[in-house]
C-alpha cells in the first residue's frame, strides 16, 4: 500500500471515529438489518425441513395401493419403497384387513407391523400399550364400544369359511368344523384367542378397527397374503413426492401410488405463504436500514459542507469526494454485515426453536451473502447523499469564512 492509499485509509477512519455517535447509529440500523436478513435467510431455506418435520405428525402422505385386483406382495412393496431417499423415509406401514366376529358381532380387523405404525401415524393416542407378543390386540375406542371391550380382556376372534378340498385342515381343531344342515358345507369357526393391550383413540375411522400383528390375521384366516394398502411417510417436499409416485406408477409393478393430498396440499400452501412472508419482511427491513442510513449519511455530509467546499476550492476532485463517503459507508455495511451474519443465526435459532420446537440448521454459504446484500444496501442508500455532497458550491458554503 503506497503512501497516498495509506492516507486515504487515515482519512476514512479518521472521519468515521470523528462522527462516532451518528455513525454508530448507521451500524446499529445496518448490523439490526443484517441480522434480520441473515436470520430470515436462513429461516427461509430451513423452512422445508422444518414444515416437512411438523406435517409429518398429520400421518403419512403417499399411499400405496395395488394396481390390480390382487394384494401388494412383499417384493413390490420393496421396489416402490426403494424410489424413495433412505435418508428421507420415515417409515412405512402395511394394512391387511379381514372381516372377524366377536361376540357373535362382526367386526373388522387390520394386520399390522407395530414397530413401524407410530412413524406413520403419530398422532394415534393409546391407552394402554402397542401390543408387544402374539395374541395381544389394539382395539379402536369405536369398536371396543360396540364389542364391549376393555384394557385386560381376553376374548376369542373367529373367522368363518368353508372347507374345501383344497383346505387344509390338519392345524384346525375338529371341535371348530361342522356341517350347515340346510346346505350340507363344510364350515369352521377358526378361533384366536385375543388380549386387549391398548385402546386406540383417534377421532377418525381407525378407532372402528381392531388391530393385530400380521403373524395373528395370518393364524386366524389360516391364510398369508399380501397387503391391502400400505401408508408412507417421507420427509420430502411435494414436488419431490410427486416424482417419485409418477416413477413408481410408470414402473408397473404391481403397486398404484398417490399421494394424500389433504396433507401435502396443505403443506405445500402453507410453506408457500410463510415462505413470501419471509420474503416480504426481508424487503422491508432492508428499505428500512437503507433510509435510515441515507438519513444518517445526510446527517453527516450537512455537518461536513464547508470541509467539502474548502476541499473543492483547493482543487479536491469529485471522484475523491464520491471515494471517501462511499468508502465510509461501504466500511460501516461490511461491518455491519458481519456482525449481522453471527447474530442472524442465533435470531434464527430463537425463532426456530419458538415456532417448530427444533434447531436451525447453520448455512456457513449465507454468510457472504449477508456481507454482500449489507454493502450493496449501504452503498446504495449513500448515493443520494453523495450526490448533494458533489453538489457543493465552494463559494457559496465558504462565503464569509
Amino acid at each position: 500500500m503506497n503512501r497516498k492509499h495509506k492516507m486515504f485509509v487515515r482519512m476514512v477512519m479518521a472521519s468515521l471515529v470523528r462522527r462516532r455517535s451518528r455513525m454508530f447509529v448507521a451500524l446499529l440500523a445496518i448490523v439490526v438489518g443484517a441480522t434480520i436478513l441473515s436470520g430470515l435467510e436462513m429461516i427461509y431455506y430451513d423452512v422445508p425441513r422444518q414444515m416437512s418435520a411438523q406435517f409429518r405428525s398429520y400421518g403419512a402422505n403417499v399411499i400405496f395401493t395395488p394396481s390390480g385386483d390382487g394384494f401388494i406382495e412383499e417384493s413390490e412393496l420393496e421396489k416402490g419403497i426403494s424410489e424413495f431417499p433412505s435418508a428421507e423415509l420415515e417409515g412405512f406401514t402395511s394394512y391387511r384387513y379381514e372381516n372377524t366376529k366377536i361376540h357373535n358381532m362382526p367386526a373388522t380387523m387390520a394386520g399390522i407391523t407395530f414397530d413401524s405404525v407410530l412413524k406413520t401415524s403419530p398422532y394415534w393416542h393409546i391407552n394402554g400399550e402397542l401390543p408387544s407378543e402374539s395374541g395381544e390386540a389394539l382395539v379402536g375406542a369405536k369398536a371396543a364400544e360396540n364389542l364391549g371391550l376393555k384394557l385386560g380382556d381376553t376374548v376369542p376372534a373367529v373367522n368363518s369359511f368353508e372347507i374345501t378340498e383344497e383346505t387344509d385342515t390338519s392345524d384346525i381343531p375338529s371341535y371348530e368344523i361342522y356341517t350347515d344342515p340346510e346346505t350340507g358345507e363344510m364350515l369352521c369357526d377358526h378361533e384366536l384367542s385375543l388380549t386387549v393391550s391398548g385402546i386406540l383413540e383417534t377421532g377418525g375411522s381407525e378407532e372402528e378397527y381392531i388391530y393385530v400383528s400380521p403373524e395373528d390375521i395370518s393364524a386366524l384366516t389360516l391364510t398369508d397374503r399380501g397387503s391391502d394398502i400400505v401408508e408412507v411417510s417421507v420427509a420430502s417436499m411435494k414436488d419431490e413426492l410427486s416424482a417419485a409416485v409418477d416413477k413408481i406408477n410408470e414402473k408397473n409393478i404391481g403397486i398404484s401410488a398417490k399421494l394424500v393430498k389433504r396433507v401435502t396440499a396443505s403443506e405445500s400452501t402453507v410453506l408457500t405463504k410463510l415462505q413470501s412472508l419471509v420474503f416480504i419482511v426481508t424487503a422491508v427491513v432492508l428499505v428500512l436500514t437503507m433510509i435510515c442510513v441515507a438519513t444518517t449519511m445526510t446527517a453527516v455530509i450537512t455537518e461536513r459542507r464547508k470541509e467539502i467546499g474548502l476541499r473543492k476550492a483547493l482543487g479536491a476532485l469529485n471522484s475523491s469526494i464520491i471515494a471517501e463517503f462511499m468508502s465510509e459507508g461501504l466500511v460501516l455495511g461490511g461491518f455491519g454485515g458481519i456482525l449481522g451474519s453471527v447474530l442472524g443465526y442465533y435470531f434464527a435459532q430463537f425463532v426456530s426453536m419458538n415456532v417448530f420446537s427444533s434447531s436451525i440448521t447453520f448455512r456457513p454459504l449465507l454468510i457472504p451473502i449477508t456481507i454482500a446484500a449489507s454493502v450493496l444496501v449501504t452503498g446504495a442508500a449513500c448515493v443520494i447523499p453523495i450526490k448533494s455532497a458533489v453538489d457543493v458550491d465552494p463559494a457559496l458554503v465558504l462565503k464569509g469564512e
